[in-house]
This record gives C-alpha cells, structure tokens and sequence, in this order.
C-alpha cells in the first residue's frame, strides 16, 4: 500500500495513510493479501468501493472537478461493472446500499463522513469526494490500485492453492506425507474462514462416511444407511442458512469463528432451537469454549431457564483440535486422497475458478482498449 501511494504522491505514503480515515479503512481491509486473516475474503466492500472510484476517475473529476454538479452512477451500472470483476459474479446491492458505510462507521464512529452518498429516490451513487481528497492529494486512482493489487494477490493465492490441491492429488501415491501435512496446514486459527471451512467439510464428511446406522419402522424391518454430509452453500453466501446438514440423522453443523453467545443463539434460533453442532475455528478446549458462551449467556440474559434451552441446543463442539484428530482417524482408514479432492472440488465451486480464469483471459484481451481515464488496473 505504501508503496502505491509514494509512487503517486511523491514518497508522502505513510504521512497520508496516517491521516485518511479511507486509506486506513482500505488498510484494514487488505491485510489478508500479506498474511492470514480471521475475516472473510469477500470482496463485495471492496468493489463498491472500486467501481465509485473508477466512475469518479472515468468522468476526469479528478483532473477537471466539478463532481459536485455530477449527476451521480446509476446502480445498474455500478453493479453490472462489480460482476465483471474477478470473484464478483454473484455480488448483490448490500455493499453499496448500507454495508460498506456501516462497517466503515463500525471502525470510525468518530468520523463524519461516510464512503458511500446515496440518493434512494433516483438511485444515484457518488463515492464522498471528502474522504479521497487529503491536502493536495486526490488518492482516487492509489486507492483504485491499492484494491486491485488485494484482488489480485487474493486471486493469485485461491489459484495457486487449486492448482496446488491437483498438483497433491496427482502426486499422492509418491508423496502422501506432503498431503498430510497440507491438509493440517488449514486447521489454523489465522487461515482463511472459508478454506477453514470447506476443509472441515472435506474432513468430516470422509469421516462419517466410515459410519452407518440401521434404522426402519419396526426391528424386524431396518434400513442400512452410511452417514453422508451435505454442504449446504457457498460458505460467502450471507444468507443465514445452516452449513452442512448429516442424512439421515438430520444432524446441523454450523461453521464458525467466534465465541460471541449472540451468534451461536442467533443460529440456534435460525432452527428454532433444532440442535446444532458447532465447528468453531480456535484451538482453545471445547470445555472452554462452552464456558466462555455460558458465561456470556448468564451476563446477557440474567434468566437460567432461557440460558439453559439455548445451551441445550448446542449438540457438540468440535474445535481445532478435534478436527485434527478426525482427519488422523481419516488418515488411519486411507481417505487423505478423497479430503484433498474434496477441498479441491469445492474450493473451485467455491472461487468460481473456471469462470474466473476465463474471465481474465477475456480482461487480458480487452484492457489495452480502454478509456485512456481508467487506470491500467492488472486484474
């Protein structure tokens, strides 16, 4: 980031960063590029964020002014631009609608100023000239830079990791040390939540597969049925559905990588308290974990009978520790090959990989014919 912005403001970088609310916000939202990250690497705040921008820099206001008078980007165009972008294909309207502003207003109460001006009577968006403008500054186009350099060290990472997950497979008879200690490798507390999560899908899914139960309507009339766990979505989805469901217990797992009470009894009453088991992304002892929520719970809600139905309704923790001892009991029983071809699979279900290499190749094609107002953004 720094260096971005000393190329484009003559080696004052860090100077600015310390005083723009926007850049230490962008800040805050690239670091998963350098090093692991307990949020999401979603992109939705990112590209609202990019597409203000770009149309900010595509009508020259920053060479000209004048925004002001502009008559502001219609939604339709910023949103059909968002899911031109890499990983943008199933973006919505929540970012530039309220989300990006709320979590900027989360990280800077103080701050009057909020990203993204909206009018909801003409649908009309402009990014908040205020926060891209410091002293002599205007950081449109660094900030436009410093976001796609993120996307495209998260998309170089989520590619190199497919393309390590085929290269594992491939080699698995001649190295299977080395896929055993890849897939250890995402059991961390710092990895990324959704490789975290497809990765415990992989694992828990080979390890109940191992299992069977006999049931029917009457002893003399019993079923043989093998344990399959069915991932439910996309783990970025934002939709409140439950993670992985078990046939034919009708077992709920829910993936998660916080100890807040308000999330796991927000989830327990997703299902009304159906039992739920949480998969939860910390190394710290299940017994603690399930301490640390009674003691939230009894502080929050004073009452113990309601304490005590919630708490009932967390069927099982399984915690980073736990997971680990799983996988070695799928590793005993010669599964590692089907875990890795499992993330593999979902990890390109997951990062649309496919669609995105073809829409680089396409990028790649097209970009030497845009307007000469848009940064030659390397996507």
């Amino acid at each position: 980031m720094i260096a971005i912005l000393d190329r484009h403001t003559s080696g004052q970088g860090e100077a600015l960063l310390n005083t723009s609310a926007l850049l230490q916000y962008l800040n805050i939202k690239t670091k998963a590029a350098n090093r692991g990250s307990k949020s999401r690497a979603g992109f939705a705040n990112h590209y609202a964020l990019y597409v203000l921008l770009e149309d900010y820099l595509n009508g020259n206001f920053d060479k000209t002014g004048g925004y002001a008078n502009y008559d502001g980007a219609k939604f339709t165009d910023l949103l059909r631009r968002q899911r031109e972008l890499p990983f943008g294909k199933k973006l919505q309207n929540h970012a530039l609608n309220h989300r990006l502003n709320e979590e900027f207003k989360k990280y800077f109460p103080t701050c009057r100023q909020l990203p993204v001006i909206r009018d909801a009577e003409s649908n009309r968006y402009w990014i908040n000239e205020h926060l891209i403008i410091s002293g002599r500054f205007n950081l449109a186009r660094p900030m436009m830079e410093i976001i796609a350099a993120y996307v495209e060290a998260r998309q170089r990472a989520f590619f190199e990791f497919t393309a390590y997950c085929r290269e594992l497979i491939d080699l698995q008879e001649e190295s299977p040390e080395k896929a055993v200690q890849f897939v250890k490798s995402l059991f961390r507390p710092n990895v990324d939540a959704r490789i975290f999560e497809i990765a415990s899908f992989a694992v828990l899914k080979e390890y109940y597969a191992g299992q069977k139960i006999y049931w029917g309507h009457s002893p003399k009339d019993l079923v043989e049925d093998p344990l399959i766990l069915y991932k439910t979505g996309r783990t970025n989805a934002n939709d409140g559905g439950i993670d992985f469901v078990m046939k034919p217990l009708g077992r709920f797992f829910q993936v998660t990588e916080t100890t807040d009470v308000e999330k796991y009894f927000l989830d327990i009453d997703k299902v009304q308290r159906y039992p739920i088991t949480f998969v939860v992304k910390s190394n710290a002892s299940c017994e603690e974990i399930l301490e640390k929520i009674a003691g939230q719970a009894e502080a929050k809600y004073h009452i113990k009978a309601v304490v005590e139905k919630y708490l009932a309704s967390i069927e099982e923790v399984i915690n980073i520790p736990a997971l680990v001892e799983i996988f070695e009991k799928v590793l005993q029983a010669g599964k590692t090959k089907r875990v890795v071809e499992e993330i593999e699979l979902q990890s390109r279900v997951e990062f649309n990989v496919e669609a995105e290499e073809q829409d680089v190749l396409a990028f790649e094609k097209t970009k030497k014919n845009l307007p000469k107002t848009r940064p030659d953004i390397k996507f």
